[in-house]
């Protein structure tokens, strides 16, 4: 019998297609034979309104690349510019910014993996992460007044020291959240029919998860041990005792469930800065006017999506002449085509979730 392929264009649409993206199937009966993905519709242009603001001015915008974990995406920007001014963050900063930054991860993992039950049919699993990622959002709401877009970092610290109610609450949530982890697991990681729609579905091997630059748990579900915070430590990471979590097969469900272990390991950072947290000043000794010298910097993160690096240009002036981020999720995006050929149209929706992407960054 003679056939032939067909175009199905699948999105822009949420939460199957995470937002405003769109992938062009070709597709031959249910699989498929080729897949483009079409990124861009959420462009907002960050990098040139940048070159349009002061440094301190650039903060918020970064909040709105990542808006899961703003805390994180602040983090990358603001290093790259005091690496370019030189600039030594007090210590009590550095592990301020450690565990809002852990509790950021926290936050992003628990949108990827009650939404990722949601993207394979399972909707109880997003009921229940965000009833716990609620905790961490009004932890955060105690820090910076704000829900979603922080802003919270500063050229040289934090804008403010965390507060006395701050410390309850996150004991509170440091002894309950492993065992939300158990839950997860219990609910989701055991399902046999999740397990079915996910295991051995969009494997990516470890060495062209290297190849393409992957990041994040994309990269270390296909067991690539590499995490910035344990090989480049930066901040205070190489003062704390955690484990890097690896997947076996890099299917989906390696990619699933090694968030629910991240999550695991990032209370355990949080538990020991609050135990070695030191007290002292909050914020550096930074002029009013932030000015850098001529020149060039960058820094980089690992963010809940992989690696998240900011470039900064100078020019001497109060404004960059030049800002680029690298965002993981762009990136990670790289490998999809041919991660799903030859899969059915309903694993398409499982590969993209496991991935794990947020429009805001993908497009900047």
């Amino acid at each position: 019998m003679k056939t032939q392929t067909y175009v199905l264009n699948l999105g822009p649409q949420h939460p199957s297609t995470h937002g405003v993206f769109r992938i062009i199937l070709e597709l031959d009966g249910e699989t498929v034979v080729k897949a483009t993905p079409v990124p861009g519709y959420l462009h907002r242009g960050i990098e040139k309104l940048a070159e349009a603001r002061t440094y301190t001015q650039v903060i918020p915008y970064t909040d709105r690349m990542d808006y899961l974990a703003s805390m994180l995406m602040n983090w990358g920007y603001v290093a790259a510019v005091e690496k370019l001014m030189g600039i030594q963050v007090p210590e009590r900063a550095e592990y301020i910014r450690v565990i809002v930054g852990e509790l950021s991860r926290i936050a992003s993992h628990l949108v990827a993996t009650g939404a990722y039950g949601a993207d394979i049919g399972g909707l109880t699993a997003f009921i229940y992460t965000f009833r716990d990622r609620e905790d961490v959002l009004d932890m955060l709401e105690m820090i910076c007044g704000s829900r979603m877009t922080f802003s919270y970092f500063r050229i040289g610290g934090v804008a403010e020291d965390l507060p006395e109610e701050f410390y309850p609450k996150i004991k509170e949530f440091i002894a309950k959240f492993p065992a939300c982890c158990d839950e997860y697991d219990g609910l989701i990681t055991g399902n046999e029919i999740f397990q079915a729609r996910t295991k051995f579905v969009g494997v990516i091997p470890p060495e062209v998860a290297i190849n393409y630059s992957l990041s994040g748990p994309v990269l270390r579900a296909s067991g690539v041990n590499f995490d910035l915070r344990k090989n480049r430590p930066y901040s205070v990471y190489d003062r704390f005792d955690f484990e890097v979590p690896l997947g076996k097969n890099g299917d989906c469900f390696d990619r699933f469930r090694l968030r629910i272990l991240e999550m695991r390991q990032s209370i355990r950072i949080i538990e020991q800065a609050l135990e070695q947290m030191p007290e002292g000043e909050i914020m550096a000794r930074v002029p009013k006017v932030i000015k850098p010298p001529v020149g060039d910097a960058y820094a980089e993160i690992e963010s809940s999506k992989g690696i998240y690096g900011a470039y900064v240009v100078s020019d001497g002036s109060t404004k960059p002449y030049r800002v680029h981020f690298r965002r993981p999720s762009f990136i990670n995006l790289g490998y999809l085509g041919k991660l799903c050929e030859g899969w059915k149209i309903a694993d398409v929706i499982a590969i993209l979730g496991s991935i794990d992407i947020v429009l805001g960054e993908v497009d900047c």
